[in-house]
């Protein structure tokens, strides 16, 4: 199936809309321009040191495989081992976002990877926190915003775990082997979730800071998200929100386990939920009607699926359209979708570009559009108090309908 031609009116609607990203890496989503004067600053060496360089030999368009795609995670996460670079790139990053209409976001990344001597988890987030507020501030205090004219940013932050790990991760992973080196491997990735879940918790408490979500990252195939269970339940316990990257590389049984392991409020990527020739459970004699009441627990428990487009296109190699993707069944089984960037830099994507490359690639109608775009606010970890989110989500719905009336033709009920 060919891609749909949109409508200046469409695109010019998709731009001019209040969106959200729930699912996006800080240490994936910086601009390439800063990444070679943080890299020259500390005698990192890139691949090129030019824009257009590392476009072609790094950060491109499509990838041979998901290796491939995370190469270019060496060259970020070794300029971000500062405070002021870790500053710098949330702060960037909020305001790349509020450019194109984002007024709420949840930037996730693993502080435990940018922890060097002198640099403590709790300097890590607090760069990051002083770089997103400083972005939010100068933002909520214009004119636009206090006069009515736009909405203020609200953002959040999600901490992530690690599958699995090895001395290469970096100093904060290396010294934990050292000390636990005669553990078995799955017990010290399971202490080092539960610690990071203890202190994620412990800033939220103390610090204040917005730290909304706990999140688990890495290889599915070989570490289940179950093996963090005790971290999951800590966070769970202390009512921090939950979301796990699963189904992304594995079958339909990783999505169950975030759901019934970790208390999972929303699912990173989900891809392969509906894979049904994936399930190698054993007692599981049906696959298909076991997918089948999967998706609709999923779907009917309002479970968040945070889906990101142009990266499972580049990584998944079986997945050749927008048409293929499975977004389209979880769109038409009407589940809590949300399009996502994943890594605004790696996948070289925005979120206007993921809503344009959805509607494009399959038919949608004007309301499913306007779903899968309100979900991501109703969806959100936002640090609010719930009548005030309410609140907010009223504004963003109001703000779209006048769009709406003003962008799009009357009585057409298609999206194109």
């Amino acid at each position: 199936m060919s891609e749909l031609e949109l409508s200046p009116g469409a695109r010019e609607f998709i731009r001019r809309i209040p969106k959200t990203d729930l699912h996006v890496h800080l240490d994936g989503s910086l601009r390439i321009r800063s990444l070679i004067e943080m890299a020259r600053e500390d005698g990192v060496a890139l691949p090129s040191a030019t824009e257009e360089g590392l476009r072609e030999l790094v950060f491109r368009d499509r990838y041979a495989c998901l290796p491939d795609y995370l190469k270019g995670f060496g060259y970020t996460c070794a300029v971000l081992r500062r405070s002021e670079h870790l500053e710098r790139a949330a702060f960037e990053f909020a305001e790349d976002n509020l450019a194109e209409g984002v007024r709420y976001f949840e930037v996730r990344f693993a502080p435990q990877l940018h922890v060097r001597d002198g640099l403590t988890i709790r300097d890590v987030v607090g760069a990051v926190c002083a770089g997103l507020e400083r972005a939010a501030r100068r933002h909520n205090q214009s004119p636009e915003v206090r006069e009515g004219r736009d909405l203020p940013l609200h953002y959040g932050i999600i901490v992530c775990a690690m599958r699995s790990f090895s001395r290469g991760f970096g100093p904060y992973f290396a010294r934990l082997l050292d000390v636990l080196g005669a553990s078995p491997r799955k017990e010290v990735f399971a202490i080092a979730s539960m610690e990071i879940a203890r202190t994620a918790v412990a800033l939220r408490d103390h610090e204040g800071w917005p730290i909304v979500g706990f999140d688990l990252a890495g290889e599915e195939a070989g570490y289940p998200a179950g093996d963090h269970r005790a971290a999951y339940q800590y966070a769970h316990t202390h009512f921090l929100k939950k979301t796990v990257h699963a189904g992304e590389a594995y079958g339909p049984e990783s999505i169950f386990q975030a759901i019934t392991d970790c208390h999972a409020n929303r699912i990173g990527h989900g891809t392969f939920l509906f894979a049904a020739d994936m399930v190698r459970g054993a007692g599981t004699a049906d696959p298909a009607a076991y997918v089948e009441r999967l998706a609709e627990y999923i779907a009917s428990q309002r479970i968040g699926i945070e889906v990101c487009l142009t990266s499972n296109l580049q990584t998944t190699p079986t997945i050749r359209s927008v048409a293929e993707h499975p977004v389209r069944q979880m769109i038409e089984r009407a589940m809590s979708v949300t399009v996502c960037t994943d890594n605004r830099l790696v996948s070289n994507t925005t979120v206007t570009r993921e809503l344009e490359r959805l509607a494009a690639g399959i038919p949608l109608t004007r309301r499913q559009l306007r779903n899968v775009v309100i979900a991501g606010f109703k969806g959100a970890f936002m640090p609010l108090p719930y009548r005030e989110k309410r609140a907010y989500v009223r504004a963003v719905i109001d703000r779209y309908e006048r769009l709406e009336r003003e962008l799009m033709r009357a009585g057409d009920s298609r999206f194109a």
